[in-house]
């Protein structure tokens, strides 16, 4: 089975009749909500939110309640994938351009659960590229106070020109090769004026489910 899909599914296990639920973005939510969407249609009574427009017009596309934001005040859960995973549930998104809605989604949910493989675990953030979300205004200077503390900052592109966010910023990669610290990085970073937010989730996941290749599932909890 998909490793992805694996874990995805047991994370959907957790919503019940009457929630309101979060979905994330990325290859290994879009599991989640195709799963969703089958219990939805099996009778399953739930509200949700989405924290992009892909991933809102996925579950439109199943069946899946899409409310607005202003009619709900917190979310039962929220199960969404991870780039990196780290022994202390701290993790880095924003691989798949989300990170900043992902974030608001997940500081507004109860239960934030993880979904990933087993090549995002990892004993150390930072093999994977932080990604930082920056707003297009005097960009270029924004991007030079995160080349003070990282060595390889590179705008993301798609078909040769920066990528736009759903929010209409840009993201820039940040290689910092090992991140030691996690919280403390992620409080320098948006620190820096122009910077709106950045892919350390730091202490914000309750459950992380990693599907191995054995077919065994990896669950950690907080």
């Amino acid at each position: 089975m998909n490793l992805k899909k694996a874990a995805a599914e047991k994370a959907v296990e957790a919503i019940k009749d009457g929630m309101c639920i979060g979905l994330g973005t990325g290859s290994t939510a879009y599991w989640a909500i195709q799963r969703i969407g089958e219990r939805v249609r099996d009778g399953l009574k739930i509200e949700a939110v989405a924290t992009s427009v892909a991933s809102e017009e996925l579950a439109v596309q199943l069946g899946i309640p899409i409310v607005p934001f202003e009619n709900i005040t917190r979310l039962d859960i929220t199960i969404d994938g991870a780039d990196e995973v780290n022994p202390e549930l701290h993790l880095i998104k924003g691989g798949g351009g989300a990170l900043l809605r992902e974030k608001i989604v997940a500081a507004n949910t109860d239960y934030f659960i993880v979904v990933a493989d087993e090549n995002k675990a990892v004993d150390t953030l930072g093999s994977f590229a932080l990604p930082v979300e920056v707003v297009p205004f005097a960009s270029e200077w924004t991007k030079r106070r995160l080349e003070a503390s990282c060595p390889d900052v590179q705008w993301r592109l798609k078909d040769g020109v920066k990528y736009i966010t759903d929010n209409g910023n840009y993201i820039a990669d940040c290689r910092y090769g090992e991140i030691n610290d996690p919280a403390a990085l992620e409080a320098i970073l948006n620190s820096i004026p122009g910077v709106v937010d950045n892919g350390l989730f730091v202490g914000m996941a309750d459950k992380i489910i990693i599907a191995k290749s054995d077919g065994e599932l990896d669950i950690r909890v907080k």
